[in-house]
Parts: structure tokens; C-alpha cells; sequence
């Protein structure tokens, strides 16, 4: 007892506690502050979702009526045969838009994506489809790579890229294009539901899309006040605001190109905007091992381009932080207050994939995923955590280590780092080789 004042061990010594329970009672409130943090950020996400796709709701976007519809040019590297490879090419073949183009790239000639783009051209002759065999080794990025070629070969100035395995409805064109009527829009990107393969790790995939990708950009967009980067699987500009930016070539040896597309042109002042419609995403059947990886090589790569941000989702981890605040409790004798953190966790976390798949994105098939929500938990902060430790990644087949959100390839002698400059490297294939 202090000047009158009674001390915490004078009341542990009261309450029966001792030193063991006042050790149990202090590891509780840090383990109830670890788990607290991450309920705030559910409904800080909850929040935006709900708050983004009522106001679609409330307020129909006069673009969706614009007669603004300018040629497009859609580009489309490929490396390799995703899953449902076809389906996917041919939704871009039937879209309800007056002209545009699409083009596709492949690295080499005997790419096993080729016979199915040349199928592609057969069977859908009034479509304007291009392939484009080889580009130039600019950077590590062949994805990149790729892209530098497409602009270059483009016909028009609007350019609308996406990766191979995305899935669009007939009026995606008139989705995307809209927004460049104003001239503050320097990019157009999107949200994505999923198509699921059989497995556990293609649901795990599209819960992914849910529980983190929405809601976190949702976030961002509201703690910075604009959209800073885009995605992959939509990416509009026009070729006048990718010059501005150095072009592609400027990206080429980077690990997260839709990221510095999107961050590159807010920097230049201008706004990314979000299609007021998803695109579709196919995660094809994989294990679980595979799902591990390419977890393992996002959480790399935004360790990268975003470390302060990366090292803050300590206190978005819910899973862990619930279980230790559980435990704590229990150990303390507190069964109520240890159920009530797992009943919290579980309500917000079950709340939000539901909230942002199903009422937001419409994807009615993440009701019968929602089980899969702690598991995926788990195998993302198993994977925060290991995205310390390592600076590798396989993507495509090459290994690579990711410094300051560059790639450095290390199993591939012929890829050179010659910078971001326009003419390095040699030409795989000239002009010649588009069909």
C-alpha cells in the first residue's frame, strides 16, 4: 500500500492470485490488447464494404449510360495454359462494345498457349485477334516484357490488360472505358469474384479475394484517401498516361507490376477508379503445397513494395491473437471471456467474407466456403510470419529473389538486369511473328 493507495498485489493477494495470478492476469490484458486490435480493423473493413457497395447501390453511376466508347485494345500476355484457359480467352470474344482488339503475347513460339489462341482465331473469325510470338528482354518481368511489346504493337490508345486467367461478362468493355470521359482518370481497375476448381486450396484462393483483397483496398482507399495501385486482373490506361510514367519498361524488373502501374500514375495526380462491376476470376484445383507457395510469393512481394504496411498486419491477424486471449482467460479461469474472444473473432471474420463475397461481389458460392475462414487465417499468418525469413520466390517456373520489390532472377544465366531502359536486351522476334 502506497501513501493510502492500495497496490495491484495488495488485490491479487486478496483476490487469492498470488504471483502466478498476477502473471496470468497481466499476459490476458496483453493478449486482450493483440486481440482487440484486429476486431477494430474488421469493423473498420466492414465499415468500407458496407459503406462502397451501398453507395453502387444507392447511387447507379450515370457512366454506365455514356455514350463515351472509344476503340480499345486488350492485351493479354500469356505464359502457359491456366485452368479453363479457353473459356476464359473466348469471354473476351464476345463482348458488347462498337470496336476493339484483342492481342496476345507469348515468350516463345512454342508456347503450349498458342494452339489454343490460334483456336481462338478460328472460331471467332469477326473478333480482331492477334497473337504476338516473342518480346523483348527489357527486365526479369517477362510478364513485363510482354507488355512493353503489346503497348507497342496496340492499335489503340486505350489499352485494357488483365492476367489469363480472368473471366468477363459481355458488358465488361462498358464497365471499364466509362471513367476515362474524365480527364482525371489516369486508370481503371477491379474487384474480382472466383471460379473454384475441386479442392480445398481453390476455395482457400477465393476466400483470400474476401476476407483480404476487397476489404484492405477498400481501407487503404479511405486511411489515404484515393486508390494507389491497381490489380491484375484489370488494369485500363491509356498509352499518353503510360508515357508519362516511363512506360512499361520503367516496371520491367519490378515484382508487383499492377501495384507500380497503379501507384506510378496516382503519383502523377491523377485517380485509380474501381469498375463498378467485378471480373471473374478461375483458381484451378492445386494443393495445398502449391496454395502455400504462391501465398508465400504475394506476402513477399508486398513485404516489398509496402514493408511498414506489411510489418502493421501484426494487427490484422485475428486467428492467433483470439486463441492467445482464449487461452489466457481459461488459464485464469475466465470460460466466458475465453468463449466471448472466440465468438468475437469468428463473427466478425465470418461476417466480413460473407458481407464482401456474397452481398458486395455476389458470389453466392462463398456461403459454402465459409468453414474454410480459420484455416485460411491460420496458412496467412503462418505465411506473414515466414514472409520475414525469405527473400526467394518461384514464379513461373524461375527462381528469383525480391529486393526493394525488384526481381533478380537466379536460375536463368540469359536473363540479364540491363535497368528500365527502352532498346536493352535483344529482340526474340520481330514484327514478322503476329498472326
Amino acid at each position: 500500500m502506497t501513501d493510502g493507495i492500495p497496490s495491484p498485489r495488495f488485490f491479487a493477494v486478496r483476490l487469492g492470485l498470488g504471483a502466478t495470478g498476477m502473471q496470468l492476469n497481466i499476459l490476458y490484458w496483453i493478449a486482450l490488447v493483440l486481440a482487440a486490435a484486429p476486431l477494430v480493423y474488421y469493423v473498420l473493413a466492414l465499415y468500407c464494404v458496407i459503406g462502397y457497395f451501398s453507395g453502387l447501390r444507392r447511387a447507379p453511376s450515370p457512366l454506365l449510360k455514356s455514350s463515351y466508347s472509344p476503340p480499345v485494345s486488350i492485351l493479354k500476355p500469356v505464359r502457359g495454359v491456366d485452368s479453363e484457359a479457353y473459356e476464359n480467352f473466348a469471354s473476351y470474344c464476345l463482348l458488347d462494345y462498337p470496336e476493339y482488339e484483342l492481342v496476345f503475347a507469348v515468350a516463345d513460339a512454342d508456347d503450349p498457349a498458342v494452339p489454343v489462341i490460334e483456336k481462338l482465331q478460328t472460331d471467332f473469325p469477326r473478333c480482331s485477334i492477334r497473337l504476338i510470338k516473342g518480346a523483348e528482354r527489357i527486365g526479369a518481368n517477362s510478364k513485363v516484357n510482354s507488355l512493353c511489346r503489346l503497348v507497342g504493337e496496340a492499335k489503340y490508345d486505350l489499352v485494357v490488360m488483365s492476367d489469363s486467367d480472368v473471366r468477363v461478362d459481355p458488358d465488361y468493355l462498358k464497365t471499364v472505358v466509362p471513367p476515362f470521359a474524365d480527364p482525371q482518370v489516369g486508370a481503371v481497375t477491379a474487384f474480382c469474384r472466383c471460379i473454384t476448381g475441386d479442392g480445398v486450396a481453390a476455395d482457400l484462393n477465393a476466400l483470400g479475394m474476401y476476407l483480404d483483397s476487397a476489404p484492405a483496398a477498400l481501407v487503404a482507399r479511405m486511411v489515404e484517401g484515393k486508390m494507389q495501385f491497381a490489380f491484375g486482373w484489370t488494369m485500363a490506361t491509356t498509352k499518353r498516361h503510360l508515357s508519362e510514367i516511363g512506360g512499361w519498361e520503367a516496371m520491367a524488373n519490378h515484382h508487383s507490376d499492377d501495384f507500380e502501374l497503379g501507384n506510378r500514375i496516382a503519383r502523377h495526380g491523377y485517380t485509380v477508379e474501381l469498375m463498378r462491376k467485378p471480373v471473374w476470376m478461375v483458381f484451378p484445383k492445386e494443393t495445398t503445397e502449391q496454395y502455400f507457395q504462391h501465398e508465400l510469393r504475394w506476402s513477399i512481394g508486398l513485404k516489398n513494395v509496402r514493408p511498414t504496411a506489411y510489418r502493421w498486419l501484426l494487427l490484422t491477424h485475428g486467428l492467433p491473437w483470439a486463441l492467445l486471449a482464449a487461452a489466457a482467460a481459461a488459464r485464469a479461469g475466465w470460460w466466458g471471456i475465453a468463449a466471448a474472444h472466440i465468438i468475437a473473432y469468428l463473427s466478425f471474420r465470418l461476417g466480413l467474407a460473407w458481407t464482401t463475397g456474397v452481398w458486395g461481389l455476389d458470389d453466392r458460392g462463398t456461403t459454402k466456403r465459409l468453414w474454410l475462414v480459420p484455416l485460411r487465417d491460420a496458412i496467412t499468418f503462418i505465411v506473414w510470419v515466414c514472409g520475414f525469413f525469405s527473400k526467394e520466390i518461384t514464379w513461373r517456373g524461375i527462381v528469383y529473389r525480391v529486393k526493394n520489390g525488384k526481381l533478380f532472377p537466379l536460375t536463368s544465366a540469359n536473363l540479364t538486369m540491363k535497368g528500365a531502359t527502352h532498346g536493352a536486351g535483344s529482340r526474340i522476334a520481330s514484327s514478322r511473328n503476329i498472326s
